[in-house]
């Protein structure tokens, strides 16, 4: 197994970090600035100009749709060539979408990408790559416990030659962003099949669809994450031509699957990222300050959680390596076991790092004078989005238990 960077990888490295230090890093606080002046407006919606003039820039310099293993339409990298980008993009909430990188688009593309027809890929998936617009995956409802897909309610019902979608979604990351044009729905087309895993099915339904509605955006810790937001979503009789299903009636958990394994590792990816530089922050905040006649960095506390800190951070990569490396030779399906374990490790490893971080900061630590607040509220969020550590861990022991029945 060798995880060393290709030159290919180590070049791409390389010009994206140099970009993140020209661009990304000096910009965080003049997009934050412009993002408040759109609240004061009452439109934290509208895009930033000056997260649409990086992104151009990116785009130019070939820093674009880094992701799509096995498909043309990327830049032709596995998962694990991928991975030690998307940790680089995941040190700055801004980066991923500057290079086209961010959820819920990537795994919307992905979809389009492996189940879309032609047809469906001319409309949705070309935009999409070229970053006019932005989607929303919608599969969370508010009524039912959706860490059991099975239980999800919103019904999808052939109607001659349409669908009509009813029922309602929330945490329906982009549905509030002003760019967002399509959502793909998840929903029960067959209540009655015998398989509980053929009932459900993915359509792709316009966000200016009549009946789709936006009832609120939803806060996260009392972040809006303007200007993409996450959304509680009515679908009240929406019609949708019947060519907007996804790869055929009843295949939505087989759609999911297929989806939420790239998600999953690319969350992780960018988690890194996020908490390699609260380790930064951590060490020039310990180096900096002195409290009872010598700076917090002698303290044997400080430096036993930046030790643990360093540990946790790279036990989390080898673990996430792995992971992308088994997805590569085997597929999602061989690499469940994998995935489900980097999706349980890496947001408790980066919450305990965070808040170590926090510590050391003291009451900066939990202010917006600093990135880790935020940080913490993201990572923490990731325990819960994509499945809960504790469907992850039922599914590693269950794994594990049938290697031992006889």
């Amino acid at each position: 197994m060798d995880f060393e960077l290709s030159p290919k990888v180590q070049a791409l490295s390389e010009r994206l970090t140099a970009f993140m230090g020209e661009f990304v890093y000096p910009n965080e606080a003049r997009i934050g600035a412009e993002l408040e002046e759109h609240r004061g407006r009452g439109e934290p919606w509208q895009p930033s100009t000056i997260v649409e003039e990086l992104k151009a820039r990116a785009r130019a310099l070939g820093l674009w749709n880094l992701f799509l293993p096995d498909s043309p339409l990327g830049a032709g990298l596995t998962n694990l060539e991928y991975a030690p980008l998307c940790e680089i993009m995941g040190r700055s909430p801004i980066a991923p979408e500057l290079f086209n990188c961010s959820a819920p688009d990537t795994g919307n593309m992905e979809v389009l990408v492996r189940y879309g027809t032609p047809a469906q890929q001319r409309q949705w998936l070309e935009p999409l790559l070229e970053g006019r617009i932005r989607s929303a995956f919608a599969m969370t409802e508010p009524a039912v416990a959706s860490s059991d897909a099975t239980n999800i309610e919103a019904r999808i019902v052939r109607d001659g030659d349409s669908y009509v979608i009813t029922g309602r979604k929330w945490w329906t990351s982009g549905a509030p962003d002003a760019r967002c044009k399509l959502l793909i729905v998840m929903g029960q087309s067959a209540p009655e099949h015998p398989d509980v895993h053929r009932r459900q099915s993915m359509i792709l339904v316009p966000a200016d669809a009549p009946g789709v509605r936006l009832l609120r955006s939803l806060k996260v810790f009392g972040y809006d994450h303007a200007p993409h937001g996450h959304g509680e979503v009515d679908f009240a009789q929406v019609r949708v031509p019947a060519a907007n299903m996804l790869l055929g009636e009843g295949r939505g958990f087989e759609i999911a699957q297929g989806r939420l394994g790239p998600g999953r590792i690319h969350h992780c990816m960018r988690l890194i990222g996020l908490a390699e530089r609260a380790l930064e922050l951590t060490c020039r905040r310990a180096l900096a300050r002195v409290a009872f006649g010598r700076p917090i960095a002698d303290q044997g506390v400080m430096r036993e959680r930046i030790a643990e800190s360093r540990i946790l951070i790279d036990q989390a990569r080898l673990l996430v390596l792995n992971a992308s490396d088994k997805m590569d030779r085997h597929g999602n399906r061989i690499a469940m076991k994998e995935i489900a374990m980097i999706k349980v490790a890496v947001p408790n490893m980066a919450c305990q790092v965070l808040d170590w971080a926090i510590q050391a900061h003291g009451g900066g630590g939990v202010s917006e004078d600093f990135p880790l607040a935020a940080a913490w509220t993201s990572a923490r969020t990731l325990r819960l989005a994509d499945g809960p550590d504790e469907v992850h861990r039922n599914q590693i022991a269950k794994l594990e238990l049938a290697r031992h029945r006889g």
